[in-house]
């Protein structure tokens, strides 16, 4: 199974279990008026937007090069995971009000033994799926497989504060209630902020990290025809780079020798894990 089809499966299986959380959490927070409850119903709601945006996402970058895109469509990886973003901070905003106004007018939520089974049911389907998509971002490297295995372990947290307020209750402590919602805008907004972050730096055409270039400076080195590099130059295609610099070579040199060198090096630098392509200027010196 390829990379983009497992993100593809991986997408839908999140939609399929955030329509079942969402249905039971909003049902069962509604008739309790359980603010936390209503809150985490919320938070699956936008769990249902990220993961249709990793299925899109990764649909559209899927698609090879063309003639208006010759280096690919992996960017809208990153434009997907910049909306998923801004719906969880739009989401904790509203969040962050209700559980407010919740606290300040001492709504008591009416305890139920659903809303214990409905978070038990939520920390298990959670879990399972972060570890499914935390293992596949590991073997694939997908900013979307990122969002969606933070935002499936958030959730687990989520749920277990969610839990200790319903079980509060039952003593006559109401107050955690809200405090939780709170907790849990206040959560998805920080998360939603660092998602946005990284997106938006990829977007921007952030360098590759200095480790790299660290190793491919030491890849330049390996060549005692190479005399000097300069200007060691990335740009991110997707989840991988582009790179391109300059080396300078004897100028007696011939140019099927210098191309010969240059062929060589691009091989060693595009045998990295998280190169896409190697574009190498030859100068005599």
């Amino acid at each position: 199974m390829d990379r983009f089809k497992k993100i593809k499966n991986a997408g839908i299986l999140g939609i399929i279990g955030n329509i079942f959380l969402l249905v039971i959490k909003g049902t069962v927070g509604l008739l309790s008026n359980s603010q936390a409850m209503i809150a985490d119903s919320l938070n699956s709601a936008g769990d249902i937007f990220a993961s249709l945006m990793t299925f899109i996402g990764n649909k559209i970058a899927s698609k090879p090069g063309d003639e208006d895109h010759n280096f690919g469509h992996g960017k809208s990886e990153y434009i997907f995971s910049l909306l998923i973003s801004i719906s969880m901070i739009v989401i904790a905003i509203k969040l962050l009000i209700d559980a407010i106004t919740s606290l300040v007018l001492k709504n008591e939520l009416t305890y139920s033994i659903y809303l214990v089974i409905v978070c038990i049911v939520t920390i298990l389907i959670k879990f399972g799926l972060f570890i499914y998509t935390h293992r596949l971002n590991k073997k694939l490297n997908n900013i979307l497989l990122k969002a969606n295995s933070k935002d499936h372990f958030n959730d687990c947290i989520i749920t277990s504060f969610t839990l200790i307020s319903v079980l509060l209750s039952t003593i006559g402590i109401y107050w955690v209630d809200g405090v939780v919602g709170i907790g849990i805008a206040l959560w998805i907004l920080y998360t939603g902020i660092k998602i946005f972050i990284e997106s938006y730096n990829v977007l921007m055409d952030i360098s590759i990290d200095e480790k790299t270039k660290e190793i491919i400076l030491d890849l330049v080195h390996n060549y005692k025809e190479i005399k000097s590099v300069e200007n060691l130059y990335s740009t991110p295609s997707g989840y991988k780079y582009i790179i391109i610099l300059t080396i300078f070579v004897d100028g007696n040199m011939s140019t099927f020798e210098s191309h010969n060198l240059a062929d060589s090096l691009e091989k060693d630098i595009m045998a990295l894990d998280n190169v896409a392509d190697a574009i190498i200027h030859v100068n005599p010196i």
